[in-house]
């Protein structure tokens, strides 16, 4: 009998082999044979601990990584497949077996066992570490000490109970997003209703009709030129509406459903989030500390919470200003325009009018840039920039890998020698259906050793949710979807082009958490890159070079609204980080009134009463961004200084772009987690990172004095 798809635990998955009932009877008995292993690995090595010879790493790391990595093989493919090809089928499947996957990754983490060898190893004079091995080793005993291990009898079980509770509400606060994503819809068939609506999103609008059987009055098929059109609130759709639409009361519509999503009913996360913040806090207090927050930074690079509030406080006294101003700037153009709401701007009017302004200031049309970004050719442009910068190659291998769906693209990544260093699925479009929105990079395969210590090379998983393709027409990005793109790129090299040989520091691994956004930041500044960016922006029909004056708008307008933008950063991530280290029930405030009093002093538009941005807000409460949302901007300074290193140099001047590229590639894109985020910063850069680049890239330092 052959090896079920989801115990094979190696190689590259056959994703169409995985199905709901697989993961209800393969899961259990996966679980049962680690926990078998488990219990040997702890026999062995309680012998080990009672014989006077020394426990070596091999005996310790190698068993305990192989046992780590066959359950996240595993179960990383479940998750995967629940955010890219979700079904209820599937769901219902993960939701029955998360809870005894949560039981044994605690049962791992609280072995008094593993962790007294783990300290044996550390503290044993006999055995020659090296640095990374010691970070190691301090990062997965602080890790323990998370999971519980210092926890006994029935504090231990609470901790237990509420780790399964945890999880299980994450997961239901995403599926509740997905679905109320999904399940918003708004048929127009008043073509004067959609004024301003360029016809590329007037043609995906029509699609979504298409595809969900509406028609028009006549009972004809739907179509771009007639209807009718079917919003939604996923971005392809919702984001042309919300800038472009003239009709303000739609714009209204639109955006109350937006930033209600998830907030009532059966799918109201609400009551998920007040349940989330109160466990957390539990957990914290359980394992010794004061608050989530503080549980959070302990393993970041930030020292405490003091030290992200004074780097937000920063932001947002320079921010504010700006904002304000541009505030004012808006309703300017809108009175110059005669509209009615000229006095009165509500949030729904910000995008649109911002886009005006853009418009009328740098005579730039974000969406008449679209026919220069068709995907193709970006992804040319990124990969040509890869070779230029890390002197590695890129190139497709659609056929050679079993895919999740049709749209799904798989890339080899060669080194100069054509050496093959890594791989990459690119899942780039939107599915509102069955795929959950944002973007983001996860590992599909780390680079390690399999069981017959044969290399492991690192395959990367690469998603997006761009505009698809309508018709004959290709996926023609907007310049923020060219940088989403870029952005997540910048993870995955620094996850594909590890040379760290231990596995538990490999690519972002042990990398902390607020550093980890440096690569990926890094690789936006690129996009305004001469060389890169008009290398790359070409017509789709006529293949001809963006014209030289859309380039000096581009670049004119990068600051365009940065204050707002800062400020919506700060918004964000101070929320987030009061929520974990100030807010409890005690305070007789929810969650949202206690967001809407921090909203007093970091938005210029307070949030409206259908604004409940929380019960949608992923990052913290079903992502990995609990106290850490803040890591955008923190990161964003070793990012610009970053930059800054090669505009030193000369942007033109190749072989010293070269140059800097390897040594980027050297540090920050090899040692992965095997050095502190600083240490290896510093052997990049030769210097700590300042926050000077960052403030002159923003604009706010002109604009503030």
């Amino acid at each position: 009998m052959s090896t079920s798809e989801l115990l094979r635990g190696e190689g590259l998955p056959r994703f169409d082999a995985i199905d709901a009932d697989q993961v209800d009877r393969e899961i259990p008995t996966l679980l049962s044979t680690l926990s078998e292993e488990l219990e040997s690995l702890e026999s062995t090595l309680e012998q080990r601990l009672n014989d006077p010879a020394p426990l070596t790493w091999d005996a310790l790391m190698s068993p305990l990584h192989t046992l780590g990595e066959r359950l996240n093989w595993s179960w990383g493919v479940v998750s995967h497949l629940t955010s890219v090809r979700n079904t209820p089928e599937l769901r219902e499947a993960h939701a029955r077996q998360q809870p005894e996957v949560v039981r044994f990754s605690n049962r791992v983490g609280q072995s008094q066992i593993i962790h007294k060898a783990l300290s044996r190893l550390l503290s044993d004079p006999a055995q020659p570490l090296d640095a990374t091995q010691k970070r190691i080793l301090d990062a997965e005993l602080l890790s323990m000490q998370h999971r519980g291990v210092g926890l006994e009898g029935e504090e231990q079980a609470a901790f237990n109970r509420t780790s399964e509770r945890l999880a299980a509400l994450s997961t239901n606060f995403s599926n509740h997003v997905l679905d109320a994503t999904q399940k918003w819809n708004l048929v127009i068939h008043e073509r004067d209703q959609l004024r301003g609506v360029p016809e590329r999103a007037l043609d995906i609008l029509a699609a979504a009709a298409a595809e969900a059987g509406d028609t028009a009055a006549d009972g004809s098929a739907s179509s771009a030129a007639h209807g009718p059109w079917r919003l939604g609130l996923d971005m392809p759709r919702y984001l042309p509406v919300i800038t472009h639409a003239q009709d303000r009361e739609l714009r209204e519509t639109l955006y109350k459903a937006h930033v209600s999503r998830a907030s009532t009913g059966d799918l109201d996360n609400a009551p998920l989030i007040e349940e989330i913040l109160q466990l957390r806090r539990e957990q914290a207090v359980r394992l010794g500390y004061s608050n989530w927050a503080e549980l959070s930074l302990a393993s970041k690079m930030a020292d405490d919470v003091p030290a992200v509030e004074t780097l937000l406080e920063e932001l947002r006294s320079s921010a504010m200003p700006v904002a304000q101003k541009e505030l004012t700037e808006l309703r300017a153009c809108a009175a110059n325009r005669g509209a009615a709401e000229a006095d009165d701007l509500a949030p729904w009017d910000v995008s649109h009018w911002a886009e005006q302004l853009r418009r009328e200031r740098f005579d730039l049309d974000q969406e008449a840039l679209r026919p220069w970004f068709p995907l193709p050719r970006v992804l040319d442009g990124l990969f040509g920039l890869c070779e230029r910068l890390f002197g590695i190659r890129i190139e497709a291998a659609d056929g050679e890998a079993p895919v999740w769906h049709e749209d799904v693209r798989f890339f080899r990544v060669l080194d100069r020698d054509n050496a093959p260093l890594a791989a990459f699925y690119l899942d780039p479009f939107s599915r509102p259906a069955s795929k959950r929105g944002g973007a983001w990079m996860n590992e599909c395969l780390s680079r390690s050793r399999d069981r017959n210590g044969a290399p492991v090379l690192p395959v990367a998983y690469l998603i997006c949710n761009q505009t698809p393709p309508a018709g004959d027409t290709p996926s023609l990005m907007s310049f923020e979807e060219v940088e989403t793109l870029f952005h997540e790129f910048g993870h995955g090299l620094q996850h594909m082009l590890t040379t760290v040989d231990h596995p538990q520091a490999a690519g972002i691994n042990n990398v902390e958490w607020d550093a980890v956004e440096l690569p990926s930041q890094f690789m936006e500044n690129w996009c305004l890159d001469r060389s890169t960016l008009m290398g790359m922006a070409r017509h789709w029909q006529t293949d001809e070079p963006l014209p030289e004056a859309d380039y000096r708008k581009l670049c004119s307008s990068r600051t365009f609204m940065q204050g707002n933008g800062t400020l919506r950063q700060v918004h964000f991530a101070l929320t987030d980080l009061r929520l974990h280290s100030q807010w409890s029930p005690d305070l007789g405030l929810s969650p949202d009134g206690f967001r809407r009093q921090i909203a007093d002093s970091t938005t210029v538009l307070a949030p409206v009463a259908e604004d409940h941005f929380l019960c949608a807000f992923g990052h913290i409460f079903a992502g990995g961004y609990a106290a850490g949302y803040y890591s955008y901007k923190w990161a964003e300074v070793l990012s610009a200084d970053a930059f800054a290193a090669f505009e030193e140099v000369g942007l033109e001047q190749d072989d010293a772009i070269a140059a800097t590229g390897e040594r980027f590639r050297n540090t920050i894109l090899s040692l992965g987690g095997s050095l502190k985020p600083a240490e290896v910063y510093r052997q990049f850069r030769g210097r700590d990172a300042t926050s000077e680049a960052l403030i002159r890239h923003t604009g706010l330092a002109q604009a503030t004095a």
